[in-house]
């Protein structure tokens, strides 16, 4: 990326400079979803979307970029490593660690509890199957374990965590039942991103494993 102000050039995906006067100047993280828009949709009924440029129509990429890109040789690769390198995962950094987390596995497994940085984590995909988000299960000093209340959702809506004190919990990570109501667990960063481009930027990166 470059900015018009200064000319200096930026990673994508670390937000750091890496040429120009702002050289190895930081950009400050976000925290961002990356949803289906039906989902969505459904969370933020007023939401507005950011139209396409029509002059700029043609420079957009296909619907079927995601199925094109896994064709494309990549640029850089990590022999020996147990993942393909354009294998989608879901990356998470956290007081000084980080880790892959293949979305496959998240999506058979979901949710999945860990420990990284110190701290427990939860990564959960939604009611669509498809969006993922992380957050670190604790709450008022108290470390929470949470499972899927399959025997309660016959539809989409129905869609819940539960924990071991009878607490229930949405997908946007806030308790809607139970001792800790109206409560919401800490949201973490988390980038999907291709494994080869992953372990580029965080060389010291572990893999989840069940």
């Amino acid at each position: 990326m470059r900015d018009d102000e200064t000319g200096s050039w930026w990673q994508q995906i670390t937000g750091k400079a890496i040429f120009g006067p702002l050289k190895d100047q930081q950009l400050e993280p976000i925290l961002s979803d990356e949803l289906t828009y039906g989902l969505w949709k459904q969370e933020s009924p007023t939401g507005q979307v950011l139209a396409p440029v029509p002059k700029y129509a043609g420079k957009y990429e296909k619907k079927d970029w995601e199925t094109e890109i896994q064709k494309e040789p990549v640029v850089i690769s990590f022999p020996g490593t147990p993942l393909q390198s354009r294998e989608t995962l879901i990356g998470i950094e956290l007081a000084g660690e980080s880790r892959a987390y293949p979305v496959k596995t998240l999506l058979a497994e979901s949710p999945v509890q860990d420990r990284l940085g110190g701290s427990p984590i939860v990564l959960v995909a939604g009611p669509d199957k498809k969006s993922i988000r992380a957050f670190v299960s604790r709450m008022d000093g108290t470390d929470l374990e949470l499972f899927r209340d399959t025997a309660n959702q016959a539809t989409s809506t129905d869609w819940s965590l539960i924990d071991a004190q009878g607490g229930r919990w949405n997908f946007q990570g806030c308790a809607v039942a139970g001792p800790l109501l109206g409560k919401c667990l800490q949201p973490l960063p988390a980038i999907k991103d291709f494994w080869f481009d992953w372990r580029n930027y965080h060389p010291a990166t572990t893999i989840y494993q069940h």
